[in-house]
């Protein structure tokens, strides 16, 4: 973990990202203090405080964001998945409503999860139980990249019909090679 020292970082207990206002580095610290045991990492996605995780730690580090009350991530706004040809990137743009009085906040947990084999696809855990809203969006995920949510209740396509051949949001796949029926 980057724990750099400046004079503009007093309040964030040394935990220093430049493109973060001070309440995003306030809440980056809290998230990095209830993700610990999971040996997150630090950044930032414009002004948004952001965490990475190991692939197979998601659905925990989700379930503390929501839970812990320091964090109060109560809302799954998006998941995004991005193919970067070598892994995909799963991001997930999470809110805390605020309580009465409190600013709502946005923070981002991500992981990185390599492509998969044939017979063996690239598989994290379902983060369907934490927020009901991850159920679209996992589905989502699978039928356009073909990554696995491990326990999720439902895994039937969303937007492509069943039998459709490949995975249309990869990179590779041939949009000018494929006829409609």
């Amino acid at each position: 973990m980057d724990r750099g020292e400046d004079a503009g970082e007093a309040n964030t207990g040394g935990l220093y990202q430049p493109g973060l206002s001070q309440p995003s580095r306030q809440l980056l610290l809290r998230l990095m203090d209830v993700l610990d045991g999971l040996r997150p990492q630090p950044g930032s996605l414009h002004d948004l405080p952001q965490v990475t995780v190991n692939p197979q730690d998601v659905a925990t580090a989700c379930r503390l964001a929501k839970d812990d009350a320091a964090v109060d991530a109560n809302q799954l706004m998006c998941l995004a998945c991005v193919d970067y040809q070598e892994y995909f990137q799963l991001v997930y743009f999470l809110r805390s409503l605020g309580k009465s009085g409190e600013a709502a906040e946005t923070m981002v947990i991500r992981t990185q999860l390599p492509y998969g084999q044939p017979g063996a696809p690239a598989s994290v855990p379902s983060v369907s139980s934490v927020w009901r809203a991850a159920d679209w969006y996992e589905r989502e995920a699978h039928d356009l990249f073909g990554v696995e949510f491990q326990d999720h209740p439902n895994l039937e396509p969303l937007l492509l019909y069943e039998g459709f051949e490949g995975f249309p949001g990869r990179k590779e796949f041939p949009f000018n090679d494929y006829q409609e029926f």
